[in-house]
């Protein structure tokens, strides 16, 4: 499966709900800020990530993939799809819309 875009996040579990609350500076350079409600046990908030990660970009569910910081709050993802629409949609979710 080709990959559109490399993708950093930075994720807030146990959240009121799931959203996308915009961009962020980090020393790896600039991540999504992401709030899910799940927890983080058994995996659940990562799965929460993968989910609204897809819904907000607009793919299948199965084009997120994680690529590492599965403990973490900073992960890194690989989303599958057309480049320039990603990263059109990606600009507009760190601007907040």
């Amino acid at each position: 499966m080709p990959w559109g875009v490399a993708l950093l996040v930075r994720v807030t579990p146990g959240a009121r709900r799931d959203a996308v609350e915009g961009r962020l500076d980090t020393p790896d350079g600039p991540a999504l800020r992401l709030r899910v409600a799940a927890p983080p046990v058994d995996g659940a908030a990562n799965a929460a990530v993968l989910a609204l990660v897809a819904r907000e970009l607009g793919v299948r569910p199965g084009a997120v993939t994680l690529r590492g910081g599965e403990a973490s709050r900073r992960k890194r993802l690989a989303v599958a799809g057309d480049p320039a629409a990603l990263a059109r949609r990606l600009a507009e979710l760190c601007r907040g819309g």
